[in-house]
């Protein structure tokens, strides 16, 4: 077992999921805090499943020699019907990396005072350039980020516990029906992860070794969970005004003083960017098995397309697209739960 190719995992993995929703307090709003106490309890069954199913897609991943998800894909539904789940794939991939988008351009709107368009156009541009560079890129990317995005998490939650409403998290009651706020962990871990294959399915391939892939996912799981529940708690605390803005995590950013909410606002942008770059790369990937097209040419009409769809806005792509992929991705899960990797990994 490597020590470096764990954290290379754990960080991409945690970059992977940490996106536009995550990092800006939207997806944490609507699969947990929302559900007061329950969301709690949610967020510990969420990092259960991130641990455990991250490091068994990897297994696979690695035990087939998939070199990219719509291999996983065909190995767990079927190579006729495994092809139209790796349509639907990018379709979710298309979606979310809108969402991303989305979410680059809100922050620029929100807090930097930068117009929506501007900022789309520069998060594309960055995300442009970078990809030309593969899979290195989003390696090294999320294993810079990730590490300060962590440390900032920390300082947060310290900050947090000393003001008076700390508790909140804990005693606050919801309005939804228990059905629903179980539901949630399952929603949001089978979303994430069937999206996360995108990058963790070739990542896993190219690593090949049981004790890292298990030992990166548990380090990525639980640094998921952790960064899950600082933020359920920050968010607790504001509740119900904090649930008014675009970027909740930059409303809580303010109270840490000007110089680092600067910085924490960039760290939310650069979660985001990880996320895009992940997806449009797995995107680019699929696209470029199917169409004649370069993958130059490819990433740069993706990122048009995203530019259109990111017109909605990201509080509506958000809170539309994102359960709705959740639920289909549930039978996607249930397939991983069941299925045994084919061959044994050294």
């Amino acid at each position: 077992m490597k020590p470096v190719r764990v954290l290379q995992i754990a960080f991409t993995y945690i970059g992977t999921v940490v996106g536009a929703g995550f990092a800006t307090g939207q997806e944490i709003l609507q699969f947990f805090t929302r559900y007061g106490y329950w969301g709690t309890i949610s967020i510990g069954i969420a990092m259960i499943l991130f641990v455990w199913l991250g490091a068994k897609m990897m297994l696979i991943a690695a035990g087939i020699g998939a070199r990219s998800y719509e291999d996983l894909n065909k190995h767990l539904f079927g190579p006729r019907f495994g092809v139209w789940v790796s349509y639907f794939m990018m379709i979710v991939l298309f979606g979310v990396s809108a969402v991303m988008l989305a979410g680059g351009g809100a922050i620029f709107e929100e807090h930097f005072g930068i117009t929506y368009q501007t900022g789309l156009i520069i998060t594309m541009a960055a995300c442009y350039v970078l990809l030309l560079r593969g899979m290195n890129a989003i390696v090294t990317v999320n294993s810079v980020v990730v590490p300060f995005m962590l440390l900032f998490t920390i300082i947060l939650i310290l900050d947090t516990l000393m003001t008076s409403e700390a508790d909140r998290w804990v005693f606050t009651a919801d309005h939804f029906s228990p059905l629903s706020a179980w539901a949630s962990p399952f929603l949001y871990a089978a979303f994430n992860l069937s999206l996360a294959q995108a990058v963790l399915v070739p990542l896993g391939s190219k690593i090949n070794d049981r004790r890292t892939i298990i030992a990166g996912a548990c380090a990525g799981g639980v640094g998921i969970g952790f960064m899950l529940l600082v933020g359920h708690i920050a968010l607790s605390t504001q509740m119900p005004g904090i649930s008014q803005l675009a970027i909740p995590m930059g409303g809580i950013a303010k109270q840490l003083g000007p110089s680092i909410q600067w910085i924490y606002l960039f760290l939310i942008f650069a979660e985001i960017f990880t996320t895009l770059i992940s997806d449009v790369y797995g995107l680019t990937l699929q696209l470029e098995e199917r169409v004649g097209l370069s993958r130059q040419a490819l990433t740069g009409c993706i990122l048009i397309l995203c530019f259109l769809l990111s017109q909605i806005g990201f509080e509506v792509l958000l809170s539309t697209l994102y359960p709705m992929f959740g639920a289909v991705s549930l039978g996607w899960m249930y397939l991983i739960i069941r299925r045994r990797h084919d061959r044994p990994i050294p």
